[in-house]
């Protein structure tokens, strides 16, 4: 079953757009937008400072654990998990089904500001990844059976 609609470049520029406007108001260094499975699907901010492939992948391990913890204390969902550094904080949100919202930001933002700002950022990017998916709900990805060391199976250029 696949887990992320088939995006477009229209699609993809959209959610950039979005993370672009998200970092503006939210005052955060970076955001991505990554598959509950690890894999980032979208970036925007410093990407020169941060490994943000590992990250994403581990970031997502993160959030699955939190929803198991979630289940043992009876409560049906935790929606996101916020880590406080000296340097950086990071903040991972739900976003729908299969994706996640991930902030990185400066440790003197406050959270407040990356967790209100996140929620119409993560409305907005459920709403572009649902169009996708009316487009052709047939087509997707599951990233989950991607061979890493040869992915062009499932990235080809559209002619």
């Amino acid at each position: 079953m696949a887990t992320l609609p088939q995006l477009f470049e229209e699609d993809v520029q959209r959610i950039d757009d979005l993370l672009s406007e998200f970092l503006e108001r939210s005052d955060a260094t970076t955001a991505l937008v990554i598959d509950k499975g690890g894999f980032l699907i979208a970036s925007h901010g410093d990407s020169r400072r941060f490994d943000l492939t590992t990250i994403a992948a581990l970031a997502s391990g993160a959030y699955m654990a939190n929803q198991t913890i979630a289940n043992l204390v009876h409560e049906e969902n935790f929606d996101s998990v916020y880590q406080h550094g000296d340097k950086f904080s990071i903040f991972v949100a739900n976003i729908d089904e299969s994706c996640l919202l991930m902030v990185i930001f400066p440790s003197n933002v406050g959270v407040g500001i990356v967790k209100y700002q996140a929620t119409e950022t993560r409305t907005d990017i459920a709403t572009q990844l649902l169009i996708a998916q009316d487009r052709d709900p047939e087509a997707g990805l599951d990233l989950s059976v991607m061979n890493l060391a040869d992915p062009s199976e499932l990235f080809k250029r559209r002619d």
